[in-house]
């Protein structure tokens, strides 16, 4: 009966009288249950979706109008014998790989939850902004080592062209950056999208200077140097992105979430005696978890107590879904996770 509850109210805490529990250990449950806390979205079960922007439109578009440029771009770049060129190729040709990694991870990470994936596939989205971000780095790599070689062995190059394909990319990268600009402060996934996109604009406009160089001041050495430029640009567009993919790939604190300013709230309330176990995770690109166990002086809290308390946690701390735990402090604490031995039952 107790157990069909739980399941059916998707209950996230549970608060029992000190007189039925015997004795009282974390996570116990008895067969008299007089409080049960609810979850909702703040309140809601791992099979829900949340409301997270459909990209597909924006992932289309993009991969698209790339993947049509990296073939204009890569023709005309080996026609004329221009490494600026190959290597914006190159580059686009990743941002090619890594839209369609973040596109896949988005689709992925709207399915729901199964009895093995109990939070779904929202993971996904960190995985892909990780090999994103390693990919950048190799194809960095490539560029810089070509590019110091053609220092040492300039070859002739037509200006023009250069400045024709790599003015068509600045076009094409900006209005590409421009679908993912919106939420990029609030996804990782998307961040990354943008991030590759803008960096883009920004190479394919060195390349036009490039080419400038090379029509008007006869500069070979202007086409290995912007391409050592390009690397540089883009070793530090993805430092950032690499290094927080990884601490999310480790479920480290999100740095958008003010961990001290949740301990302070969730230990503002009178009755609440101390906290433990306080865990904060990213689920996703979008999404943050948190779990913690509350000791609190009195026997009986209310069901609204802790909804309100999910609620100001999702609103004011961006948390989305938040597990709490209450304990009490009036007799011995058997939690585990404090290091309490198992208690002896009754009949024992």
């Amino acid at each position: 009966m107790i157990q069909s509850t739980l399941r059916e109210c998707n209950i996230t805490s549970v608060v029992t009288p000190k007189s039925l529990r015997s004795p009282k250990a974390c996570g116990f449950l008895r067969p008299q249950i007089q409080t049960l806390a609810f979850k909702k979205i703040m309140s809601h079960s791992h099979n829900h979706q949340h409301n997270v922007k459909n990209y597909n439109r924006a992932f289309a578009i993009g991969v698209f109008l790339n993947v049509v440029y990296v073939l204009i771009e890569a023709g005309y770049g080996f026609a004329i014998n221009s490494l600026a060129l190959i290597a914006d190729a190159g580059h686009n040709l990743s941002d090619v790989a890594s839209l369609l990694l973040a596109w896949g991870a988005s689709i992925l990470s709207q399915k729901a939850a199964t009895e093995k994936h109990t939070y779904g596939y929202r993971k996904a989205t960190v995985l892909a902004s990780l090999f994103s971000g390693i990919l950048l780095l190799v194809v960095t790599g490539g560029i810089a080592w070509e590019a110091i070689n053609r220092i040492f062995e300039p070859r002739p190059i037509e200006g023009m062209t250069i400045i024709v394909v790599a003015g068509i990319g600045v076009v094409i990268n900006t209005l590409t950056a421009l679908l993912f600009l919106k939420d990029k402060d609030h996804d990782l996934n998307i961040r990354g999208a943008f991030l590759h996109m803008a960096a883009d604009a920004g190479i394919s406009l060195a390349v036009v200077l490039a080419g400038i160089l090379i029509l008007y001041g006869e500069w070979l050495w202007a086409d290995p140097v912007i391409s050592l430029f390009i690397a540089v640009i883009i070793l530090f567009a993805t430092w950032g992105l690499l290094r927080e993919s990884i601490n999310y790939s480790l479920d480290a604190v999100p740095q958008h979430i003010d961990k001290k300013g949740i301990i302070k709230y969730l230990t503002s309330f009178t009755h609440v005696n101390a906290i433990h176990d306080l865990h904060i995770w990213p689920l996703s690109t979008t999404e943050v978890a948190l779990t913690v166990h509350l000791i609190v002086d009195v026997n009986h809290i209310d069901n609204n107590f802790l909804s309100n308390v999910q609620h100001h946690l999702h609103d004011s701390f961006q948390i989305e879904h938040s597990t709490i735990q209450v304990e009490t402090s009036e007799d011995n604490n058997y939690c585990m996770l404090q290091g309490g031995s198992k208690p002896k039952l009754a009949n024992e």
